[in-house]
């Protein structure tokens, strides 16, 4: 292991922290991490792990950077209005951290690309808008046996987990047995977000990257929280297995 005077410099503030240290920060710099979307959610995280250096990020999403965007994708701006949005994203994190590596792609997640996008990953973390994206990558990632830190918000509210293919461990199905058939359901365009709520989901969606790489802290894994504030309430709930889940149990 063997950090730069400029690294030490620049994390020094992770590395001070027991919990991380030096031979932490270095693991950060040698993780892949894949963001899934670069929306009101992706915003955030990709610029807090940037920051935080995992050294090595790809980053999908197919849309262009549009006006109604700009209320919470806050890693976008009006000069980049028309722009494909991994470009506006990678543009945005290298004067962030320019020493590590993005990896950007064009494309829409779907079944002839997501085993290929999910493979080398260390980290997925999914910051995707509709409901037949989250699925494909939530049954990928538990096939894979890949950790997947899965984030959605809504108005005021949002909700947070990780999912891990472990015994004892539920799937993503266990607590979502089926797509919704109603596609706007949880759609922001639809139903509407505060622009805030994106940056405090996008925020611990990064930590909980961070503590799963460095095997800290308590994982989310089993657990939904769930955050309305406008009421200012909180709810942790358990999510236990499912003994007859159709995907996890092989029945």
């Amino acid at each position: 292991m063997q950090l730069s005077d400029k690294d030490i410099d620049r994390y020094s503030r992770n590395i001070i922290l027991p919990e991380i240290g030096g031979e932490g920060q270095y693991k950060l710099l040698q993780s892949k991490v894949l963001v899934i979307g670069m929306g009101g959610l992706g915003s955030p995280l990709l610029m807090y792990l940037a920051a935080a250096g995992i050294g090595n990020i790809t980053i999908i999403d197919n849309d262009n950077v549009e006006l109604s965007n700009l209320q919470r994708q806050v890693i976008h701006s009006t000069q980049n209005i028309g722009r494909p949005k991994v470009d506006s994203a990678k543009s945005y994190i290298e004067k962030i951290n320019p020493e590590i590596k993005i990896t950007k792609i064009n494309s829409r997640v779907d079944t002839d690309n997501i085993i290929e996008l999910i493979a080398k990953q260390d980290v997925i973390a999914d910051g995707s808008d509709n409901f037949k994206t989250r699925f494909l990558v939530a049954d990928t990632c538990f096939k894979l046996k890949k950790t997947l830190i899965s984030a959605a918000i809504t108005k005021y509210e949002g909700q947070i987990s990780t999912w891990k293919n472990k015994k004892n461990l539920p799937c993503y199905r266990c607590l979502f047995a089926n797509e919704p058939n109603d596609s706007n359901i949880n759609n922001c365009s639809s139903n509407g977000v505060l622009g805030s709520i994106g940056g405090v989901f996008g925020s611990l969606q990064a930590t909980e990257v961070i503590k799963e790489i460095l095997n800290i802290g308590s994982s989310l894994s089993g657990f939904l929280n769930i955050y309305d504030l406008l009421n200012n309430t909180f709810r942790k709930i358990k999510i236990n297995k499912d003994p007859n889940c159709k995907f996890c149990s092989g029945k």
